[in-house]
Formats: C-alpha cells, sequence, structure tokens
C-alpha cells in the first residue's frame, strides 16, 4: 500500500513539474491532453498517492505499536509479523464442550491458527455462574470466561483480573471479575452474544466464542445406581456415575452462528472436559448434533486423560467412546485422540488415569500420544494437545 501510494504521488509531482514547464509554450509546442486545467490533473495525484502512504503508516502503526511498547528487537517483531500473518492462514477450527478442558485445548490452538472457534454448553448452573444465571436470567458467562482468557493475546495481568474472584463482601464472594464484566457487558451490548464479542475485543481473543445455544436450558441425568438427578452441579455432587444425560427443553434451538461454523470447518474438536457435564450437553442440542452429520471436517474427540468422580468413575477409554456414540450418532468422530503415558495420579487429585481397553471395535481411528501435563496429572498439556491436533488436521488437508 505504501509502495503503491509513493508511485501515484510520484506520478502526480512528475506531471505537475512536466505541466509547468511547457505552460509558457504555444499550444504547437505542449502537445500534452488538457482532461482538466493542468494543476488539477497533478493534484488528484497528489492527493490520492498521500492518502495511500498516510494509509499505510497508520496499519503499519496498528501492527507495531503492541510490540514496540514492549521494547521488542527488530528480530522478535519480523518473527511475531511473520507467525501473525501465518495464523491468519490456519485451518478452520472448531472446539466443542467447556469447563477447564476446553481452555487448556484452545490456549495451545491459538499458536496455530486465527481461525479458532470455541462452542460452549450453557447448561452451568453452580458457582458464580448459577447465581448470576438465577439472579440476572443470563446465560452462566463462566465456562466463556475461562475461554476468553485462553484464547487472549493480551498481557498476563488483565488476563489475571478477569479471572480474580472475590473472597470478602456478602454479595462478592465467590463472583469472579470477568464473570461480572461479561454480565454487564451482554446488558450493555443488549445481548448476551453481543456481550461476549465486546469482551472478547478487550482481551484481544484470536478467533471466535459461541454459544451452542441461546435458550436457558437445565441437564438432568440417569444414574447407574438407579438415580435421576437434575441442575449439572448436583450431578457431580453424586457418587455414581452416569447413564444417559438429557437437556430441558430438549427441542432447545441451536445458535445458527454456532451451527455455520461447524459446517464451515476444516477440523471439529469434541473435548476434552467433563464428559457429561461440558461435552455432550452440546451435542443434545439438535442443530448442533444435526451439523455434526452434515459437515466435511475431520472430527475428532479428544479424551480426558483422567476419570471424574461423579461422571465417569472407573471409565476407560472404550466406555468413553460409547458414551458418546450412545447419546449422539456411531461415526460421530473419526479420530480419538488418547494419552499413553499412564501415570500416577497420586492423593491429590480425584479420580484415576483413564486407560486403554483392547477391546475396541469401532470404526474410528485412534492416536496415542503422551499428552499429560506433569506438573497437574489429570490434565493435558496444552502444547503436546495442539502438536498432535495439528498433525492431523494438516494430513487431513493433504
Amino acid at each position: 500500500m505504501g509502495t503503491l501510494g509513493v508511485a501515484i504521488f510520484s506520478a502526480g509531482l512528475t506531471y505537475l513539474l512536466q505541466r509547468a514547464l511547457v505552460a509558457g509554450r504555444t499550444d504547437e509546442q505542449n502537445s500534452l491532453p488538457d482532461l482538466l486545467p493542468w494543476h488539477f490533473d497533478g493534484m488528484i495525484l497528489i492527493t490520492v498517492g498521500t492518502a495511500f502512504i498516510l494509509w499505510s503508516m497508520l496499519g503499519l502503526y496498528q501492527t507495531l505499536s503492541p510490540l514496540l511498547t514492549q521494547k521488542a528487537s527488530l528480530e522478535t517483531i519480523g518473527d511475531v509479523l511473520y507467525r501473525r500473518r501465518a495464523l491468519k492462514r490456519g485451518p478452520h477450527i472448531v472446539a466443542i464442550g467447556g469447563g477447564t478442558g476446553l481452555s487448556v485445548l484452545l490456549s495451545g490452538l491459538k499458536n496455530h491458527t486465527d481461525n479458532l472457534t470455541a462452542i460452549i454448553g450453557v447448561a452451568d448452573d453452580g458457582g458464580s455462574s448459577g447465581r448470576l444465571r438465577r439472579d440476572l436470567g443470563v446465560l452462566p458467562p463462566g465456562d466463556f470466561r475461562n475461554c476468553i482468557v485462553a484464547m487472549s493475546d493480551e498481557s498476563s495481568l488483565l488476563q489475571e483480573l478477569f479471572q480474580y474472584r472475590f473472597s470478602k463482601g456478602t454479595e462478592l464472594k465467590g463472583h469472579s471479575f470477568g464473570n461480572l464484566f461479561i454480565t454487564a457487558m451482554a446488558d450493555i451490548a443488549d445481548g448476551f452474544e453481543s456481550g461476549i464479542s465486546e469482551s472478547s475485543k478487550v482481551l484481544a481473543v484470536r478467533g471466535s466464542i459461541k454459544p451452542a445455544t441461546v435458550d436457558h436450558i437445565q441437564l438432568s441425568a440417569d444414574l447407574n445406581d438407579g438415580n435421576h438427578v437434575v441442575g449439572e452441579s448436583n450431578i457431580r455432587s453424586m457418587a455414581s456415575t452416569v447413564s444417559k444425560i438429557y437437556i430441558n427443553p430438549p427441542e432447545a434451538a441451536a445458535y445458527e452462528p454456532a451451527v455455520e461454523a461447524i459446517l464451515e470447518a476444516n477440523t471439529v474438536i469434541l473435548g476434552p472436559g467433563s464428559l457429561y457435564s461440558s461435552v455432550l450437553p452440546n451435542l443434545l442440542v439438535r442443530g448442533i448434533c444435526q451439523a455434526l452429520k452434515d459437515t466435511r471436517a475431520t472430527k475428532i474427540y479428544v479424551c480426558n486423560v483422567a476419570t471424574e468422580i461423579g461422571e465417569t468413575g472407573g471409565y476407560d477409554l472404550s466406555n468413553h467412546v460409547e458414551a458418546l456414540q450412545k447419546h449422539t450418532f456411531p461415526n460421530v468422530v473419526d479420530y480419538v485422540i488418547a494419552n499413553n503415558n499412564v501415570t500416577n495420579i497420586g492423593d491429590r487429585f480425584a479420580g484415576e488415569a483413564v486407560r486403554d481397553h483392547p477391546s475396541i471395535q469401532n470404526d474410528v481411528q485412534y492416536i496415542y500420544d503422551d499428552l499429560v501435563d506433569l506438573d497437574n496429572p489429570v490434565r493435558h498439556d496444552s502444547y503436546k494437545l495442539s502438536q498432535v491436533i495439528m498433525g492431523i488436521a494438516d494430513k487431513a488437508k493433504t
């Protein structure tokens, strides 16, 4: 843009100088055409060229200013600019889920592509999100907050502010600042979806974050001990494991931009995260499930590295996959990614490591790798996981 501006400016200046030199000659000597008064022609070119130059300088400033304020070296600036351009050309990836697992995944994937969409469930009814949902009638903001922070390109201080949780006060205690911020932004922006979009701009989120549905849904479950429980937080508190889950109302409409993202994606990822309270509730929304059937994207399920008390206690890999297929359809995924570095979780964490089972027989390709975070053995390592996923995504392109 700057080069084109200089060329146009130079042409205008050259034209003005040339016409000035021949202005005193006779008409026979002056063979240049007169479309406008001669000084107008040149000034128009100079003005257009100047506008292009200023436009290019503004774009360059907007690109470099965040790096210059960090006193980055020229080599670092070059690397960052190259990486940002590469990220804009990255694959279109949709990640569906919620909770900590999804945010871990997104924090790794944002280093590989800017074309990233997170689709998040809205059944949370516990903690700060549950209180805001009951008091103000908003969709639960907690998982959205975690994903905004995970996909953010902003400084760690602003991320820390969004995750700050009040520890004092009668009304504020237990609330996180990010939840309150998103709720306020939703009111100002006239809608929860707009509130998420505007909040994402504050933290310079790479990609977009969308709800699976904007309907207020409630989660319920049949347990293997014969009980039926209502409410996501109640499911997690039970000692039994889940047999089947439901959403109410069952006809909840899918959020259309989320459906479009799935249909346009190159890769769709389910999980990681709580199988019954984070991943599957999204897939029970009929429009989301239908989009998974219709999309031509490569579909991947990321199995948790550890079981969860109250949901998947005693589950091995095949149990996770069977539960996913039972609630959706047999070919819901093309690949399953599983951890093969089974470590001793120890006494600090509930649950146990998810192990493979030799009797797995279904039309799915299994990818095994070391995915565990050694500092937190119930979670994935975001770097390791993103590397495996990008390997599958690159292979799918060829």
